[in-house]
């Protein structure tokens, strides 16, 4: 199967290329490389801009199937370029659906449930809060009548991959960076929930997706866990390590869980990788100086386009 991943030299594409490599599938990646300065693996490559259509074409006429990864992600990012963040993160969506009849695989957010005080599941009511999650619940609404997975991602953590970024404005991995560089981690609050995901789980769903035929929505997580449990987790995995607690509300700060139930009984999928292991290979990675500056905006999709902006030019 010929798979084109368009964002794959990001973070989850940087793992799921290297999912891809030992499969019988062909792969190509397109991408405007935002955030990256170059692309290094040994991998077919193709540097471009999603809304350039004319472009894009001739890789989706070459595909039989297309994860499509391309997105401004996270509300700071959104907040920064909203126009930008509506082009990408669902009029290219539109676009893509009417000019491509393959198979989708499309990752979405478990943001779109805002917050409520139970385990949801794919057929809860969805309240979207801020643009990101708006732009990602049309994109899932345009996605419904085709030959498309989406997935609804929880908060993710661990490497990627040999090459791409770290991003260290998620939660786990973050505060692993700063309980390694800085001994103390602050946390807001602590009693509220997140699902959690390692990055290197989505890319094995990904690759599970791709040949399954199944359609629709999938929540996917590995376990909910508390602030404070992944905090207290670290400060037991790095050794010398604190955490601080403040006082936060939980309506500002946010809690929220979800079933994974349906993932694992209509596509057989169960995460293997835990946050125990996540810590371990931040931990890991940090101590062992691979990276020079943990505050560096690079490491935060909102800090890195506030510096630098985003350098895309007109669509």
């Amino acid at each position: 199967m010929n798979i084109l991943i368009c964002g794959g030299a990001g973070y989850v594409g940087g793992a799921l290329t290297d999912a891809l490599v030992n499969t019988d599938h062909t792969m190509r990646i397109f991408d405007a490389l935002l955030f990256e300065p170059e692309y290094l693996k040994p991998v077919d490559f193709v540097r471009g801009d999603i809304r350039d259509h004319e472009a894009l074409q001739p890789h989706l006429d070459w595909a039989d199937a297309v994860v499509w990864l391309c997105a401004l992600v996270a509300d700071g990012a959104c907040d920064l370029y909203s126009e930008l963040a509506v082009e990408l993160n669902q009029t290219s969506v539109q676009w893509l659906a009417r000019h491509f009849d393959g198979r989708i695989v499309f990752p979405s957010t478990c943001l779109v449930y805002a917050l409520q005080n139970k385990e949801l599941t794919e057929e809860d009511h969805t309240a979207p809060n801020s643009l990101y999650v708006q732009t990602k619940l049309e994109a899932e609404k345009i996605l419904q009548n085709h030959n498309a997975l989406i997935f609804r991602l929880s908060t993710l953590f661990g490497l990627g991959d040999t090459f791409s970024r770290p991003r260290l404005d998620l939660v786990t991995n973050l505060l692993t960076a700063r309980a390694v560089i800085d001994g103390t981690m602050t946390v807001f609050g602590g009693t509220q929930y997140r699902p959690l995901l390692h990055v290197r789980d989505v890319a094995d769903a990904m690759v599970c997706a791709l040949e399954a035929d199944a359609t629709g929505v999938y929540n996917i997580a590995s376990e909910n866990r508390t602030i404070l449990d992944i905090a207290e987790t670290i400060a037991r995995l790095v050794p010398g390590s604190r955490m601080v607690v403040q006082e936060a509300d939980v309506k500002t700060t946010g809690d929220y869980r979800v079933s994974c139930a349906k993932v694992r009984r209509d596509l057989g999928f169960a995460p293997t990788r835990s946050v125990e292991d996540g810590i371990k290979e931040m931990r890991d990675f940090i101590s062992g100086g691979r990276l020079k500056d943990i505050n560096h905006p690079r490491y935060n999709n909102a800090a890195y386009l506030k510096a630098y902006g985003h350098g895309l030019g007109e669509s």
